[in-house]
Parts: structure tokens; C-alpha cells; sequence
């Protein structure tokens, strides 16, 4: 099977992902730079690597082999990385011109871009906090497998692949100087730097440096991976949820900017090499299929019998189908995000009650004493009157306007500081966009407390001080905004559990603080990591392929965010099983397997799963049958609606007694709700309560209502997509009547297309315009991303080459000779039938002329 994204897509992906403004129906702004990446690939052989049972000599037979089939063909690559153990293949360079060649070459069954994954957004929200991670290790029970249990993750090795580890933080076994502890070192006992501080994959970047530096000690300048550590099993001021374990340290990322996927697999079987009992991955990319090469090697990873989690992403306002790779390996666990019950910050005074603040980015610090007159002056939308806020501090409502909009009116008005109140629960974490004109400290607080300071009798005294305090989060214990949404594109059940990540204080490198709090599905994965230790810890038999499903069992799914007192769950493809259990998982004596029930579409009827339950106890278990609907989300992709229409659950039987140190099962029947549109995503849990008392277990399942492929994948992006379109300068501009290219340069024809699915192939295939004779295939791409906003688009280029077949000695190519020809575009939808039509949308372009020099 070939997947061979064109060259030019994989770049303009990154670009175009973002939605960039189209100016009309004739042209797109998009930089040109934008179209010449393309030029990383990851090569897949035929044969398996060697963790699905190839010999090392068989796995470099076939590399060799490669080496002389590409130069029989006149192909020139630079090799990247060679890779055996986790997957068969090479990451190569190349130029864009010979990606299609390259697929084409015998014992070649794949190519996918090398994704550059951008690092992590670090968003503080107090920079010197007294350390305390004690709220959201309660949320999850760590702290009572510490204290009651006895359990600390010792004897367990936890790899972290990120931005490296400060070494020398005392919370991770440092000596608390900087450069002052050897590597390896009490707690960092293995890893490596693939990378170096200067190294940076992002082209758009300033400091772009795609030249890495390697080097045998993996510290931490980025800070990213620090607090990622500090979750993980922090031991000092902070404590981590396995604070007993040893870390391997294997950095990806430079001081900023962004890492390639290839370093990414690198470090992957450096880890195994290692002996790493947990690897935790707090990166990836978003709206990719469980085939990319990253979430393959993490499946081999686990079958090899080490834990992979990792953070299933933070495009929550991206829509579903959004989960990231490697999060979307099949057996990987997968991990949302919630929000920390609590929440620590600087404060203000008010009438004796203290009001927790996050200061916006580009401000200046706020005042640590001294107290003023406090006003309300509503949105701040308008200039204010002139002098009327001199001395005092301003307070602003959110909506309508910018915060920088708000914050400049009331300093244009005299204001010393400007406290900007929420319009929605939680504390607001803004930003300013760039440094004002002149600066005045602006901080965020929540609605509930703009409305106290908006209750009290002027005048209001507003006492600054230099103190921090916990506070409690209202949107505590609720799914993160940012938190993507699955399912797979495979209709796999993405994310698999949450835990707490949003608002979370961890460590970070002593020479930026020491300490901070920051938000992301990155600080829910090493709590499940940090989880998944305490496990090994109190049951070191647990293999690898089963903790998954143990963690699931014992999770405790969360109400819907967007009105908790509905008392509806949130959606399954939201949050997965629900909120990590430690205790629960420690201390059941009976499992449920699968732990998840993915059900694929509901065309062909119900879906009919059975459920295995295992008692180790001394004692029989009778467990009744149960069943809890969560809230579904409709058709629409990019804009994600929330209803009922329930499931409609049977059993085999009403309970089930387990027979100690035995098993029984039973079949569940699952009916998608006939009430919901079609393609909407529905899930619930399935629940097994203990008669007399105990905890309750659960299985979640989530499906899609209806047809799968009745999905339209190329529609207009708003845009009139698809285009025949011509690169002119910096731009793309539409050629709905046809074009004559040249084939020089950047004048080629470009077919910009929006996908609004993911696609199990996309083919493009030229025909003579006159005659009707087939030129064969220009490209053929498998497993294609979608776009990741409803405006995006991929570029697909042609430089008029053209393959058929492929035999034992590869395809066979030809040049179009100049004439006139048209394109059709081809879309496989996901998890389509080649063979029915049906499953199929084309799309023929206008006519292209070829007219070299």
C-alpha cells in the first residue's frame, strides 16, 4: 500500500491548516515558501522490523537493496536516520520531483512525510508559585497510593521524550546549582540529547536551525520537559504522582521552536533500548491515522512490553476527529485533559476577600503592595472619559472587544492597572497580543469574582500583595477546553482516559523559575505515566497491552462542561473512559476485558460485543449489568454540537457471577439511537456493579450513527475548492478555465483541494484532454489528513510525470509530452471499499497545457 502525500501538501498543510484568509475566488494569499517543503520522508520496506520478527540481517538486506534500486533509477536521497527495530525503513531527503519515484521502487510499501511537530505552547500562569501539586494528585487518588497504599513508583524507569530535564533541580534528585550534577544521576539515570540547543525544524521560525547537535547530556533549556518530569514523579517542594521512579531523559526539542517525527522514532528505540518500563510522549500530531510511523513504532513499543501514553492533543476548537499521533496508536493510551480542581495564584484584597489573578502576556508585573480606588467601567470598548480612571484601577467585562482594545482605553483614561473579569467560569488566562504603548499591568479574574467587586458599595479599595494562595477552580474536574476530540479516523476509540492537566504547578528549569503552572493535554499524559508506575509498582506481572484496560476499568467519567448541572457525561470521544482512579485500579481484584468498546459505523445494525470478566479474588462476584448514555455530538465536524440520543443497551443476561480465581462473560448488544442525524458520534459506558457493595467498573463504547462514507471529503472550504491553480509570486491564484504551464520552476500545475475528512487514499491520474487516453497516476497518497479548520486546503502538484503498475522491478515511468491534459482527483473515503464506486467523490480539472521551452 502506498501513501505518498505529495510534496508540496505536507508543506502547505502546516500553512494552510490554519485557515489562512482566502481574498476572493480567484486567489489565495498563501507565502510561496509555503510550497517548497516536502522534501522529509519516511521510506517503509515491505518486510517487518525487527520487533514484529525480522532478523537484523533480513531488515538491512532490504535497505541495501533499496540503495540499489534507487540508484538504477537515477534517484538521488540523502539518508536522515535508518531505523530496524521499530519500524522497517528510512527517513530520507529528497527533492520533491522524485517522492513519486521513490514510492514507486520495488520492496517499497509506503512513504509519509516526516510531520514537523511544533513544540508544546507553555502558557504561565505564575511564574514563582509556592510548589504544590497536592489538588491534582488528590483528583486522581496518587496521593492516597502514596500515603495509604505505600506505593511510590520505585524500581520503575520512565522515560520522558521532550525538551530534556533539568538535572539539576532538586525535585528530580539535582544538586540545586546549574551544571552542577553528573549525568547519569540519582533520578535521570538513562537518555539522550538527539538534538541540541540550537536546533530548531519550524522553516517559519527566526531561529529555524533543522541541523542537529546531539549530545550524551539531555538537560532542559525549553522547559516543557521539566514540568512533564515534575508531574511524573517529582520528589521535593513538589510531589509528582510516583515520586520513586527514575527517569530517562530523552530530549527532541531545542531551546525552542520545533522537533521532526523521525527524531521522535529515533528516540522511541533508544528508549527500548534502554529498558524502559513507561515511555510518556507529551507531543504529537493532530487529525493523523494510526498508521503513521510514530504510532506504529509506539504499538511495537507496547507489544515489546513497555507502556506508551502520551497527550491526545489540544486542538479542542479544531473539531473532531482531531486526536494526534502517536496518541492515536492502537495500543497506546491516549490522554485528555481536565481541569485542576484547584488553582494556584498571586492575589488582590477586596472588602477581606482575596481575588486570584493571572497577569496577561505582554504585560508588566503587577504591584506586589499599595491599594487604590477599584471602577467599574463595563466593556471598554469606546474611549473612556478623558482623566476619570487618573489613580485608579480599571475593571473591565470580557466580550465584545480585544482585552489590548479594553486595556488601552482605560489606561488612555488614567487608569494605573486594568483587571479584566471573566465572562465564563475560571479564572481568565489572557493575552494582549503584543507589549501597549504604554504599559500598565493587566490581569485576569474569574466572572464570579468581577461580580463580587461589582456587588460591594463604592468606593472599592483594591490591596495588592505579594502572597499566593489556592483557589478553588470552577471548572475543576471538567474537560479541558483545549482538549481534542477523537474518534480515530479509523472510527478507533480516541482519547482513552483523562486526567488532570489544565492549571497543573510542576517543576521547571531552575534559571526560569523553579516552578510554574501550565495547561495542556502535555500535563494529563505523565499523570497517567506517573499512574501507570504506581501500577507497575503494586502489580509489576501487569503487562503491557493489559494496563490499559486496567486504568479504564476503575476511571470515573465527568459531567458535560458545557452545563454540568444537566448532570449529563461528556461525550466518550471527548474524555475516554473518564477521570484516572489509581486506588481503583490498584486495588481491584477483577478486570474487564477489552476495557473499550470501539463500534464502528451503525449501518450495518447493532453491534454485538462481549465482555470478559476476570475475578483473581478469594470470593465469587456477582455483578449486575448496566448501562449509562453520554452525550453525543452531531455530523458537523468543524462545529461540534452537543445532544442526548442516547443508546439503547441490552445484555445476555441482567448479572453475572465470577467465580473466584475464574471468569465468565457476557454479550453486549448496542443500538445507535435512530433519532440522531446521520454521521453523529454517540458513546456511553457500559457498567458492572458488585451486588453488596463495591466499586463499580466500566466499559465505555463510542460508534458512529450511520453511514461512514456518506461523509463528504472534498467540498468548497468556502473557497469554491477544488482549484486547478497557478503559482504566481506569492501567491495561488484559480484558473477555473485552465492554464498553460511551463513545468520550470514553481510554474507547475497545483490542484488545491479541501478535505473536510480524513481520507483513506487520495489519487491523482492524468488523461489526454482531447483524446481521452490515460497518462496514468501522478500521485497516490493513503492515509491523508484532514484539513484542520473548515477553510484549510493541500496543495497536490504535478511536474508532469506520470507511473503505472508496479511489478517486481517497480513501476514504470513516462514524461507527459507537451500537450493538453486534465487531472482527476480521486478521494477514498475513510475506511472505504476500493471496489464500490460509492465510497469514491472525483473531481476532474480544467485543461492544462504543457508547454516547456
Amino acid at each position: 500500500m502506498k501513501r505518498v502525500l505529495n510534496s508540496i501538501a505536507a508543506a502547505v498543510a502546516v500553512v494552510l491548516s490554519a485557515g489562512l484568509p482566502v481574498a476572493n475566488a480567484q486567489q489565495a494569499e498563501l507565502p510561496a515558501s509555503a510550497a517548497e517543503g516536502g522534501r522529509l520522508w519516511f521510506v517503509e520496506l515491505s518486510g517487518n522490523p525487527v520487533a514484529d520478527g525480522s532478523s537484523l540481517a533480513a531488515v538491512r538486506a532490504e535497505k541495501a537493496e533499496f540503495r540499489r534500486a534507487a540508484a538504477a533509477a537515477g534517484i538521488r536521497f540523502t539518508e536522515r536516520r535508518t531505523f530496524d527495530t521499530l519500524f522497517n525503513g528510512f527517513s530520507v531527503e529528497l527533492n520533491p520531483r522524485d517522492r513519486a519515484k521513490v514510492s514507486q521502487l520495488p520492496g517499497v510499501k509506503a512513504m509519509y512525510p516526516v510531520e514537523i511537530i511544533h513544540a508544546p505552547s507553555v502558557e504561565r500562569t505564575n511564574g514563582g508559585a509556592a510548589p504544590d501539586l497536592a489538588s491534582a494528585i488528590a483528583m486522581t487518588g496518587a496521593s492516597v497510593a502514596q500515603t495509604t497504599l505505600g506505593l511510590s513508583g520505585a524500581g520503575v524507569k520512565v522515560a520522558v521524550m521532550d525538551t530534556g530535564i533539568d538535572i539539576d533541580h532538586p525535585d528530580l534528585g539535582g544538586g540545586g546549582v546549574n551544571g552542577s550534577t553528573p549525568f547519569p544521576s540519582a533520578r535521570v539515570t538513562h537518555g539522550y540529547d538527539f538534538v541540541g540547543d540550537a536546533y530548531n525544524a519550524d522553516p517559519s521560525s527566526a531561529s529555524y536551525n533543522p541541523v542537529p547537535s546531539p549530545g550524551a547530556r539531555p538537560d532542559d533549556c525549553g522547559g516543557h520537559g521539566t514540568h512533564v518530569a515534575g508531574i511524573v514523579g517529582a520528589n521535593g517542594q513538589v510531589k509528582g504522582v510516583a515520586p520513586g521512579v527514575t527517569f530517562g531523559a530523552y530530549r527532541v526539542f531545542g531551546c525552542q521552536g520545533s522537533t521532526e517525527a523521525d527524531i521522535m522514532l529515533a528516540a522511541m528505540e533508544r528508549a527500548l533500548a534502554d529498558g524502559m518500563h513507561v515511555l510518556n510522549m507529551s507531543i504529537g500530531s493532530s487529525f493523523q491515522w494510526p498508521q503513521y510511523p510514530t504510532a506504529q513504532a509506539s504499538d511495537r513499543l507496547v507489544n515489546k512490553g513497555m507502556v506508551v501514553v502520551a497527550s491526545i492533543g489540544n486542538s479542542g476548537t479544531s473539531g473532531l476527529y482531531a486526536a494526534g499521533a502517536p496518541g492515536v496508536g492502537k495500543k497506546v493510551i491516549g490522554v485528555a485533559s481536565y481541569d485542576n480542581s484547584h488553582v494556584f495564584l498571586p492575589y488582590f484584597a477586596v472588602n477581606g476577600q482575596n481575588i486570584g489573578y493571572a497577569t496577561m502576556t505582554f504585560s508588566p508585573p503587577p504591584p506586589t503592595s499599595g491599594s487604590s480606588v477599584i471602577v467599574d467601567v463595563g466593556l471598554a470598548c469606546n474611549p473612556l472619559t478623558p482623566s476619570s480612571l487618573i489613580g485608579k484601577t480599571a475593571l473591565a467585562a470580557r466580550g465584545t472587544c480585544a482585552f489590548a482594545t479594553k486595556a488601552v482605553n482605560a489606561i488612555n483614561a488614567g487608569a494605573d492597572a486594568v483587571v479584566i473579569s471573566n465572562n465564563a467560569a475560571g479564572v481568565l488566562n489572557g493575552t494582549l497580543g503584543a507589549a501597549l504603548a504604554n504599559p500598565k499591568p493587566v490581569v485576569g479574574i474569574s466572572l464570579a469574582d468581577g461580580n463580587f467587586i461589582r456587588a460591594q458599595t463604592a468606593p472599592v479599595t483594591i490591596n495588592w500583595t505579594n502572597l499566593q494562595a489556592s483557589f478553588v477552580n470552577p471548572t475543576g474536574n471538567l474537560i479541558s477546553s483545549f482538549s481534542s476530540y477523537g474518534l480515530a479516523a479509523d472510527l478507533s476509540l480516541k482519547p482513552n482516559i483523562g486526567a488532570p492537566g489544565g492549571l497543573i504547578l510542576s517543576t521547571y528549569p531552575l534559571e526560569l523559575g523553579a516552578y510554574a503552572t501550565i495547561s495542556g493535554t502535555s500535563m494529563a499524559s505523565p499523570h497517567v505515566a506517573g499512574g501507570a508506575a504506581l501500577m507497575l509498582e503494586a502489580h509489576p506481572r501487569t503487562s503491557a497491552n493489559a494496563m490499559r484496560s486496567r486504568l479504564q476499568n476503575a476511571a470515573d467519567p465527568k459531567a458535560w462542561g458545557g452545563n454540568p448541572g444537566l448532570g449529563f457525561l461528556d461525550n466518550v470521544h471527548r474524555q475516554g473512559a473518564g477521570m484516572l482512579d489509581i486506588p481503583g485500579s490498584v486495588l481491584a481484584t477483577t478486570t474487564v476485558e477489552p476495557g473499550e468498546l470501539a463500534l464502528g459505523e451503525s449501518q450495518a445494525g447493532p453491534a454485538v460485543r462481549t465482555l470478559t470478566i476476570r475475578n483473581s479474588g478469594a470470593s465469587s462476584v456477582t455483578y449486575d449489568l448496566g448501562h449509562v448514555g453520554a452525550l453525543s455530538t452531531g455530523p458537523n465536524t468543524f462545529t461540534v454540537a452537543a445532544t442526548t440520543g442516547f443508546a439503547s443497551v441490552a445484555f445476555s443476561a441482567a448479572s453475572v457471577v465470577v467465580p473466584a480465581n475464574g471468569s465468565a462473560s457476557v454479550d453486549v448488544t448496542l443500538i445507535a439511537n435512530a433519532a440522531l442525524a446521520e454521521r453523529s458520534l454517540y458513546g456511553g459506558y457500559v457498567t458492572l456493579t458488585p451486588q453488596g457493595g463495591g466499586s463499580v467498573m466500566r466499559v465505555p463504547y463510542a460508534g458512529l450513527k450511520g453511514d461512514y462514507q456518506s461523509f463528504r471529503v472534498l467540498t468548497s472550504g468556502g473557497s469554491g475548492f477544488p482549484w486547478l491553480a497557478q503559482q504566481v509570486g506569492a501567491f495561488f491564484e484559480n484558473r477555473p478555465t485552465g492554464a498553460t504551464y511551463t513545468l520550470v520552476g514553481i510554474d507547475i500545475p497545483q490542484f488545491l483541494l479541501h478535505l473536510d475528512h480524513q481520507s483513506r487514499r487520495v489519487r491523482l491520474e492524468a488523461n489526454d484532454a482531447v483524446t481521452g487516453k490515460s497518462w496514468h497516476r501522478v500521485s497516490d497518497d493513503e492515509y491523508v489528513a484532514r484539513n484542520s479548520t473548515a477553510t484549510g486546503f493541500f496543495a497536490f502538484g504535478w511536474d508532469g510525470s506520470t507511473f503505472a503498475g508496479k511489478g517486481k522491478n517497480g513501476s514504470q515511468w513516462s514524461s507527459a509530452p507537451n500537450g493538453t491534459y486534465t487531472v482527476t482527483v480521486s478521494v477514498l473515503k475513510a475506511l472505504g471499499d476500493e471496489s464500490n464506486p460509492a465510497h469514491w467523490e472525483t473531481w476532474t480539472s480544467p485543461v492544462i497545457t504543457i508547454a516547456r521551452p
